[in-house]
């Protein structure tokens, strides 16, 4: 069976959907990652933690749905 696979990179986690082709959800799974606050007013991220999220969150979301 096919399915389609949808990655959101969020400000404190990123979150995976999992569906079939026709729409139906068969799992979604969320994988936090860090804001940092250097100074007053300034916020930043590492790229590297969006990638291990994005790579966690689709791990969990295939073994949610079985697959």
């Amino acid at each position: 069976m096919s399915y389609l696979l949808g990655i959101d990179i969020g400000t404190s986690g990123t979150k995976t959907l999992l569906a079939n082709k026709a729409g139906q959800v068969k799992a979604t799974a969320t994988a936090g990652h860090d804001v940092s606050a250097p100074f007053p007013g300034w916020s930043q991220q590492d790229p590297r933690q969006w990638w291990r999220a994005a790579c966690k969150a689709t791990r969990m979301v295939l073994e949610k749905a079985g697959v």
